[in-house]
């Protein structure tokens, strides 16, 4: 619950840069911050992938074994290997910036960027070690501390630096926030840092236990520890890699088809900065409730499975998809009917408006694959999870192609394609879970929030319409949006889609 927590405030302040960052460097700075980002996530993906969670499993089992030389050896061997990987990534970075931003991309201005962010390759190579290390020892305050103060830390230099460097153009600008990245990675490391040399004088060395097997003389334990560090991370890691690639291929093949569409090179990297830079985000947003329901949903599926309790696994199962619609559905239709007022407030601007508006209707579906997601974790089907996952980029990557290479379309193709991808992500992971748990879907309540977004427009609608609201424009977006929120909630509970009882499911960190 402590990295829960911190999660959520983690969500929640980070949202502080795409508010401000735009109002800052516009769009098109925005689009090169975001262009270079998916080849540090693959490079990154590449080196911590799967590498923490090996550490924090074998750390707790030598922990549970009581043998402190072994979880030392764990440890050294992990940075060996992370920050030999790290230094050697940098290295490409740096030399592969100018080839990837002017052959690869079609914005040579990102060169910037990439030198700005090669180092953070690796600082964050050796903070997935300790905080690795960290939860094998069962001690999540480290890493939720070092998480919080490095999104801090993150805000202040994004903002500092890009102010700092905006007179000497967009460019300067953007790599000015990716440093201010850098910077707040280097903050997280060192806290990691430091509670790692606080807690390791206090740490008692009990005596080996008879029994345990000790390596014999000049036997160097190292590449045994590497073999099954590796034995571990590399699936998880190949895992992972399919959405880092996934985002990758996006960028890349985004850039070309706006190229070949006719669209200038600034103009389609604003429009890319505006798409991933500010719309997504935003949709995403409320994906933090919905992701909290998935981590109290994957414990509470596995125990009942394990037990054979098909009832208890339906009923959870029911519970967790209708509070997700229930929560994800009136955020949606306020993005929806107010995008205006709303991109306005934010970003000081409603050139996204039309963007958010397409999207906002099917940011449902992405808030409801989370609890699919964890369902298929919870029922040991996580291969079926990433096949789907595939099965859905691929899609995308196609669609986005075929649509936003065409004149017509530009931007508004790769919009279409993303939103094709989600729905049929969805669709995918509900037909894996019905046909795991023979799931019958109540299409009652669908058809209830249905009904309830439907009012929740109109009022909206009207009020926005009909009324001249006054006040500056949190006045004009508030007004509407919480009249909106209360006119749904008393719907939700007067259709009895929502309980007292269902709040206390959503997982709130607990006090120990």
């Amino acid at each position: 619950m402590i990295l829960l927590a911190a999660g959520l405030i983690n969500r929640m302040l980070g949202f502080i840069p795409r508010i401000v960052l735009p109002r800052v460097i516009g769009t098109e700075g925005v689009g090169l911050y975001q262009l270079g980002y998916p080849f540090f996530l693959v490079l990154v993906t590449v080196i911590t992938g799967g590498l923490p969670l090996a550490v924090a499993k074998m750390v707790a089992e030598a922990e549970s074994g009581n043998r402190p030389e072994r979880t030392k050896s764990v440890l050294r061997t992990a940075l060996g290997l992370s920050f030999g990987l790290g230094v050697f990534f940098t290295l490409v970075s740096f030399l592969a910036a100018s080839w990837v931003s002017t052959s690869i991309l079609t914005d040579g201005r990102v060169y910037y960027t990439f030198i700005a962010m090669s180092p953070m390759i690796a600082i964050v190579s050796i903070s997935a070690v300790y905080r690795g290390y960290f939860q094998g020892k069962q001690n999540m305050i480290p890493s939720a501390l070092s998480s919080v103060l490095e999104t801090v830390a993150r805000i202040v230099f994004m903002l500092w630096l890009s102010l700092a460097l905006l007179p000497k153009g967009i460019e300067y600008a953007a790599a000015g926030a990716m440093l201010g990245v850098t910077a707040g990675e280097i903050a997280g490391m060192l806290v990691l840092l430091v509670q790692y040399f606080r807690s390791a004088p206090g740490e008692a060395t009990p005596k080996e236990p008879a029994d345990t097997p000790k390596a014999s003389a000049g036997e160097n334990p190292s590449p045994r520890t590497l073999r099954r560090l590796l034995r571990i991370s590399v699936p998880v890691t190949a895992g992972r890699l399919v959405g880092s690639f996934s985002y990758l291929l996006e960028s890349i093949v985004t850039a070309r088809s706006l190229a070949l569409a006719g669209v200038a090179t600034s103009v389609a990297t604003a429009q890319y900065g505006a798409l991933q830079g500010m719309v997504i985000p935003l949709l995403l947003l409320p994906s933090a409730l919905t992701s909290s329901l998935a981590v109290s949903l994957v414990p509470s599926l596995s125990e009942a499975t394990a037990r054979g309790d098909h009832r208890t696994v339906h009923k959870r199962m029911h519970q967790a998809l209708r509070l997700a619609l229930v929560t994800g559905a009136p955020f949606a239709v306020i993005m929806y009917v107010l995008a205006e007022p709303l991109c306005r407030l934010l970003y000081g601007s409603a050139e996204t408006a039309p963007m958010l508006r397409l999207m906002a209707p099917f940011a449902v579906l992405l808030y409801v694959q989370a609890p699919l997601q964890a369902a298929l974790q919870a029922l040991d089907r996580p291969g079926r999870a990433l096949m789907n996952t595939l099965i859905g980029a691929v899609v995308k990557i196609v669609l986005i192609f075929l649509l936003a290479s065409r004149p017509e379309y530009g931007i508004t193709g790769a919009i279409l394609a993303i939103i094709v991808n989600s729905v049929l992500v969805t669709l995918l992971h509900g037909a894996s879970v019905v046909s795991l748990l023979s799931l019958k879907l109540r299409l009652s309540d669908l058809l209830r929030i249905a009904a309830a977004m439907v009012i929740m427009a109109a009022g909206m609608t009207y009020m926005s319409s009909h009324f001249a609201l006054p006040g500056p424009e949190a006045v004009r977006f508030l007004i509407p949006a919480v009249a909106g929120g209360a006119l749904y909630i008393g719907i939700a509970l007067l259709s009895g889609l929502l309980s007292p009882r269902d709040l206390g499911r959503l997982p709130r960190p607990r006090r120990r």
